[in-house]
């Protein structure tokens, strides 16, 4: 039975999840993880339901049995979509966070009530989106985009060096497509009839936000999942006596043994140097932290 001092498992279809995980280690300072992407497989969001649920069965059966990992964090928008209803029925014994496109979190804070969303279209066009956007339908106006091939271009970005300020936006593959997706959508702004917040549907996103800040301006607010799934995972470990405090016995000391950072193993199914690049460049952790699996 997994501990206190039990690891948390994290997974993605890539590195994308990065952004989930460095909101849980801000949350959770005390806390092992280990990571999971499935880079030999990604993106999941071009994918059929049938093929991501297999794939996060897989996933899960192999961090507890190789981690004994005591809480799963699904930081997948379309894993979520797919699957997290049938890893629930498999895995009750499991503390299980899901994510999903949080315009739940837009509708608070949008003033003009016209609220884009981006996303992968496994995601949004997923019966799990359709049933949470219809629930919400009658209180503001969605502008919903997927956004085909985005996050496997943030996946190849991560070895390129990052473009300087001042270059067009365009002048990157990531930048060309934020810059398509975001026009098709319409007007953004602050001005009546204009969409004022921008949801943020896919862990990847968030390493784009200076392309996408440069195309809808400095006055529309971004809504993303990190922080509310690390809230909403601390509550879980709590209540269930899981939460691993500084006090606790054996503790999470970093390999040097003098600082209590946490303890992070990166694991990926696909090329390894990827994982290595974007360790370094969303989480400032040396390559000794990441490691090539076999998953199937």
């Amino acid at each position: 039975m997994p501990q206190a001092s039990s690891p948390i498992g994290v997974f993605d279809s890539g590195v994308g999840g990065l952004s989930v995980l460095r909101a849980l280690l801000a949350a959770l300072p005390h806390e092992r993880f280990v990571y999971l992407a499935d880079s030999a497989n990604a993106p999941y969001g071009e994918r059929g339901d049938a093929f991501v649920a297999a794939r996060t069965h897989a996933i899960t059966q192999y961090l507890r049995e190789q981690h004994d990992i005591k809480a799963l964090v699904v930081a997948c928008n379309t894993a979520t979509a797919a699957a997290i209803h049938e890893v629930r029925s498999s895995h009750p014994d499991l503390l299980l966070v899901g994510l999903e496109p949080a315009i739940k979190s837009a509708l608070a804070v949008t003033k003009t009530g016209h609220v884009g969303v981006i996303g992968t279209r496994g995601t949004l066009t997923s019966a799990k989106f359709g049933k949470l956007l219809a629930s919400l339908a009658d209180q503001a106006h969605f502008v919903v985009q997927p956004c085909d091939g985005l996050a496997h271009a943030i996946e190849r970005s991560v070895a390129l060096p990052v473009a300087p300020a001042a270059h067009p936006v365009e002048s990157t593959e990531t930048g060309a497509l934020c810059k398509r997706y975001v026009n098709a959508m319409g007007t953004f702004g602050t001005a009546p009839g204009e969409m004022d917040t921008l949801v943020l549907g896919c862990t990847h996103y968030i390493f784009v936000a200076h392309e996408l800040r440069t195309l809808v301006g400095p006055d529309v607010q971004f809504i993303e999942t990190g922080e509310p799934v690390a809230r909403q995972t601390k509550r879980l470990l709590d209540a269930a006596g899981l939460l691993q405090t500084a006090g606790s016995a054996g503790g999470n000391l970093s390999e040097a043994g003098t600082d209590a950072t946490p303890s992070v193993l990166l694991l990926t199914t696909g090329p390894v140097a990827m994982m290595e690049a974007a360790a370094k460049r969303w989480l400032n952790l040396p390559a000794e932290h990441c490691r090539s699996v076999s998953v199937r």
